[in-house]
């Protein structure tokens, strides 16, 4: 059933359309750990080294054109907001062809760079070959992350987070069971967790999209006068797809500013993933799982963060001014004490979680790992903030202050890892200390700029 998130209390309607996004990925976290789990424990420290590092770089290529779903989703969901269908309509056959040529692109450009991007992020020549294999896979799976991305945006935007989570949870599921199968069974290696992987996102990707289509797009005898109220986007045949010069503008400056926002974001970790490279296997075996860690411990509040941003942006074009400021200090305040009790859990139990993907043999990359959670998970507040104020800006017309953000935070980020971990004293532990520092320096400009405009921006 679609939501309309303009009525209602502000934080009951907000919580409950963000926690089946949040279950959902919660869901994937848990198939990222189980994967980074079974290849660590069946293949070794070199293959989980070389699938770690290829998760950072499959996370930038992704983030590209999740960056697009984002961006397209928002103008969806002014659009709902405005009950615009005619409008909605129109922003999602320009979005939805925009998109698949970047696709079509960006797997060209993928499988054609594969050894470049080999050299460019410094993999030990020992993990290479592995890396490669496993690349050589993953990368035909780019189309699906799009398929299940673009309708799970398109389905949030109209209120609805509970589908796209089913579909999540089939596809988190077969791939644990898939991975177990190829990878243990099969004896397939770093290739089997590949195959796992885009078999299971192909799944969801069409499964999503068929059930979009059919309960929201095959043809129906509703007069365009006449749109269902709880499905506003079923008569979209009726009339000949248009796309018109300004609703392409309108849905290349979200999406492309988003896409950007996202690959800024992702670049950053990519050449920080880069620099630890250089530290050689342990650091990257053991970067590789706090990794993982540290993503399921802040997704919920990323995940809170883009729920936050279709309930701001559904308000912002229906004109609740009211609803967004509330719902801006209640989402701060939910997200700083959810922050507040993962740190404090990260931080208690960062031994025992590197244990689960690590033999308690392998003393150096377990010490490494918990050194990383104990800094990063100090300071979950600073990452939740900057979630919220991505979400914000996309939500309220100004993506581009979104990027500004994610420029500020890592480029900090960058600069600061590069710059401290060349001191001898300090190494590879500069670059666990620039991120956080990122994280605050990003919030306070972001807090700073909405406290200062946020009457004319509304």
């Amino acid at each position: 059933m679609n939501g309309d998130l303009t009525k209602g209390p502000v934080m009951k309607t907000m919580l409950r359309f963000a926690v089946p996004m949040i279950l959902g990925n919660l869901l994937q976290q848990c198939y990222n750990v189980a994967d980074t789990l079974i290849v660590g424990r069946f293949l070794g420290p070199d293959a989980l080294a070389a699938v770690g590092s290829a998760f950072t770089l499959m996370t930038f290529l992704t983030s590209i054109l999740l960056g697009l779903c984002m961006g397209s989703g928002a103008v969806f969901s002014i659009r709902f907001g405005q009950k615009d269908f005619a409008g909605l309509k129109e922003s999602i056959f320009t979005s939805f062809l925009m998109i698949s040529v970047i696709c079509i692109l960006l797997n060209m450009i993928a499988f054609m760079g594969i050894d470049p991007i080999l050299r460019f992020m410094r993999v030990p020549d020992e993990i290479q070959g592995l890396m490669h294999d496993y690349l050589i896979v993953i990368f035909a799976g780019i189309t699906a992350v799009f398929l299940y991305n673009y309708f799970a945006c398109l389905l949030r935007a109209i209120g609805n987070s509970l589908v796209p989570l089913i579909f999540l949870a089939v596809s988190a599921l077969l791939n644990i069971v898939l991975d177990l199968w190829f990878i243990a069974g099969l004896n397939l290696g770093v290739t089997g967790a590949a195959q796992a992987t885009i078999l299971s996102q192909y799944i969801s990707g069409i499964g999503i999209g068929v059930y979009v289509f059919k309960k929201h797009l095959r043809p129906r005898t509703v007069p365009v006068s006449r749109p269902l109220p709880l499905r506003p986007v079923t008569w979209l045949h009726r009339e000949r797809w248009p796309i018109s010069w300004s609703c392409f503008k309108e849905i290349a400056s979200y999406s492309i500013l988003t896409c950007i926002q996202q690959s800024i974001m992702n670049l950053g970790i990519l050449m920080v993933q880069g620099l630890v490279n250089s530290f050689g296997v342990t650091v990257m075996a053991a970067f590789a799982v706090a990794v993982k860690i540290d993503a399921f411990a802040y997704m919920p509040v990323q995940d809170f963060g883009n729920a936050f941003s279709s309930f701001i942006a559904q308000n912002y074009g229906a004109g609740q001014k009211e609803r967004i400021r509330a719902g801006f200090k209640g989402a701060v305040t939910a997200a700083l004490i959810f922050c507040l009790i993962v740190s404090a859990a990260i931080w208690i139990f960062a031994r025992p979680l590197m244990l689960l993907f690590i033999d308690s043999g392998e003393n150096a990359i377990i010490s490494e790992g918990i050194r990383y959670l104990h800094i990063e998970g100090a300071f979950y507040c600073g990452i939740g903030c900057l979630f919220l104020l991505y979400g914000l800006y996309r939500a309220l017309g100004r993506p581009g202050m979104s990027v500004v953000l994610t420029i500020l935070s890592l480029g900090t980020r960058v600069a600061l890892a590069y710059g401290l971990s060349s001191i001898p004293a300090i190494g590879v532990v500069g670059i666990w200390w620039s991120v956080p520092i990122g994280w605050f320096l990003a919030d306070a400009v972001g807090l700073l700029y909405f406290k200062r405009h946020f009457r004319r921006i509304l």
